[in-house]
């Protein structure tokens, strides 16, 4: 497996070199919106960790991020009227992974709407920052 690249995009929006849509930050964790959404709400949460996928990371630091993937995941059902949820994470290329920072995908669902394709289209800055607001009100408001 290869090693963790400090420079991947993810780790530049850590550092803030590089702006992102934040719905939530901890100690340990970052969640913000994917700008290529594959339906409104959908999110991002990682590690503030350097782990490159699920195969590397600290086990504490992955446990962590799952109890915020949760967080993001109602405040979701909530902020956008959703039905459900779909979490997805990929691991190395074969796996799936564009991006090589652990990242888990936080996608709020409605019956009978089909998921966009990957990074297939992106979205209006207006609409990822109103959709920012929506999801950190629901998350502020437990």
């Amino acid at each position: 497996m290869a090693s963790y690249d400090p420079n991947n995009v993810f780790a530049k929006i850590l550092r803030g070199e590089l702006p992102a849509y934040k719905v939530y930050e901890d100690e340990k964790s970052f969640a913000f919106l994917d700008i290529m959404p594959r339906a409104p709400g959908h999110a991002l949460v990682l590690p503030k960790a350097a782990a490159r996928n699920i195969l590397d990371v600290e086990p504490d630091d992955l446990a962590h991020v799952m109890k915020v993937t949760q967080k993001i995941a109602k405040a979701g059902l909530k902020a956008f009227g959703a039905e459900g949820v779909t979490i997805q994470q990929f691991n190395e290329s074969a796996g799936g992974q564009i991006v090589f920072h652990l990242h888990v995908h936080v996608i709020p669902r409605r019956a009978g709407i089909a998921l966009k394709p990957p990074a297939s289209e992106k979205e209006k800055p207006e609409v990822l920052a109103e959709h920012a607001e929506r999801l950190a009100k629901a998350l502020a408001a437990g």
